[in-house]
């Protein structure tokens, strides 16, 4: 279904425009699309049929856009590999999708398992077909894609993502990010990330020419940028943040980025506010959403106000957002609770997990697992992960609003926020911080800063300085439970 209209339609209606910059090579959508039904001829000869399963462990290049658009095409479901897995990460992904085969970059990890069918990308041809091949499918129910949870909150789960909620997802960015026929996308963003991973549909279905990079950095981004002309791109927070540092970003003609989407993770104020003084002619739009339910929520570009810097927008027409107590009962306008959401745009279900699946719904909606609320008008605040939420001698303390300020303090590059046991209070707030390089602040000098913008019981009550960039996922969040695990070996319970 989703080939239909997306890379299909662009072959009908955009058939002479730039599709892909691969190299020195620049197709068009219709050189593309016959390239694309080669790829799943291949396949096709390779064994692969509806339902069956192909894992992808690639870096950001053209080659892993038309693998996906082939997946989509023969009704097979891609499984896009988080590429800073560890190999037994790979291996736990690999038994539970059992795929058919992998098709995998030479300087990415190996699995142990051996799959009936495997290629290294790099070294080896998958021998695309000529002439005639299977036609595309149009089955709105089949399963396109099984994205795996970047881990931030416990062992990945493998997300299954209908054709049908695929196009949903593209029609709701639509509502925030209005398509415009023509122009430049940009993945600087993981392409197995649900943060990027729909553009990937929406730019054909509107003529719009990719571009990949690798791996993210400010420099290649800058480059790439100024080289194609880049109209548009989806960034998380971390990105941004280093983007807005970098040193010579002032060298480069940045002028043709007309937007910039952002989202993945919590963003602070301070950091939207060096994002509009290093981008001033850039619109930006936050985005909310989840792997389970792609995009839910957005904030345009006007609404970037000084009240609503901390709001991740209202939802579109078509996404359904509520926010709950834990017995399921909607709370009052400003009140926090659980967001749960419904809609086309919501996974029908975990792969292999049907225990987790009827965890995840109640009453057929979605539980998002944040922690928020909704003021008068619609837009939601989110105050924070209900696993990250820390409850210190009764109160809760939302790791979000704490770091918020912290990133305020010049000195700091990055930090996180979480809970540590104690034995009076419960848990203690904790602050891990990477300050800027040439920069000093002391640990007193932090709380003195803390102390002017937040209650003492949100004050962190330990904190510390890190030499090292804090760990992150493969879609650039950081990976709390990783700094929380070292506090907890020896707890009963994962929270006090």
């Amino acid at each position: 279904m989703i080939h239909t209209h997306s890379l299909g339609r662009a072959a009908r209606y955009h058939a002479g425009a730039t599709a892909l910059v691969s190299g020195a090579a620049r197709p068009t959508f219709q050189q593309l699309h016959s390239r694309v039904a080669g790829i799943a001829a291949a396949l096709a000869q390779h064994g692969f049929v509806v339902g069956d399963r192909l894992a992808l462990l690639l870096p950001n290049e053209p080659e892993y856009l038309e693998l996906i658009y082939a997946c989509g095409w023969l009704g097979v479901t891609a499984v896009p590999l988080n590429t800073r897995f560890s190999a037994t990460e790979i291996d736990r992904v690999l038994a539970d999708a059992t795929p058919r085969g992998l098709i995998r970059h030479s300087s990415l990890p190996a699995p142990t398992p051996r799959l009936p069918w495997e290629l290294v990308l790099d070294a080896e041809s998958l021998g695309v077909c000529g002439g005639e091949g299977p036609a595309a499918i149009y089955d709105p129910e089949a399963v396109l894609a099984l994205i795996y949870t970047s881990g931030t909150t416990g062992r990945p789960k493998g997300v299954a993502l209908t054709h049908a909620a695929m196009l949903a997802n593209v029609d709701h960015v639509n509502y925030w990010l209005p398509y415009r026929e023509g122009g430049v996308y940009l993945h600087a963003a993981p392409l197995f990330h649900i943060a990027d991973f729909p553009f990937m549909f929406a730019a054909p279905a509107f003529g719009t020419c990719q571009v990949t990079i690798p791996k993210f950095n400010p420099q290649a981004f800058c480059e790439t940028v100024q080289k194609e002309r880049v109209t548009r791109t989806v960034l998380v927070p971390t990105m941004i943040n280093v983007l807005t540092q970098f040193d010579h970003l002032a060298n480069y003609d940045l002028s043709s980025l007309v937007e910039l989407g952002y989202g993945g993770s919590p963003i602070a104020p301070e950091l939207i506010h060096r994002a509009r003084q290093a981008l001033p002619h850039v619109k930006l739009v936050q985005v909310y959403g989840l792997s389970e339910t792609g995009f839910l929520t957005g904030l345009q570009d006007h609404e970037h106000t000084a009240s609503r810097l901390l709001s991740c927008g209202r939802s579109c027409p078509g996404v359904d957002v509520r926010v709950v107590d834990a017995s399921g009962k909607e709370v009052p306008i400003g009140q926090p609770g659980e967001l749960v959401v419904r809609g086309a745009n919501v996974m029908h279900g975990y792969w292999n997990s049907l225990d987790e699946t009827q965890l995840a719904f109640r009453e057929g909606m979605f539980r998002t697992g944040d922690i928020g609320y909704q003021d008068a008008e619609g837009f939601v605040y989110i105050l924070d992960r209900s696993k990250d939420m820390i409850v210190t001698g009764g109160e809760n303390v939302y790791s979000g609003e704490v770091e918020a300020v912290i990133y305020q303090h010049p000195a700091v590059r990055e930090t996180a926020v979480f809970g540590i046991p104690d034995p009076q209070w419960g848990e203690l707030v904790m602050a891990c911080v990477v300050l800027k390089p040439g920069t000093t602040v002391s640990v007193d000098e932090l709380i003195a800063h803390c102390r002017r913008s937040l209650a003492g019981y949100k004050i962190p009550r330990r904190i510390e300085f890190s030499p090292h960039e804090l760990p992150k996922s493969g879609s650039g969040k950081i990976l709390k439970r990783a700094l929380r695990e070292r506090f907890w070996l020896h707890q009963e319970r994962a929270v006090s």
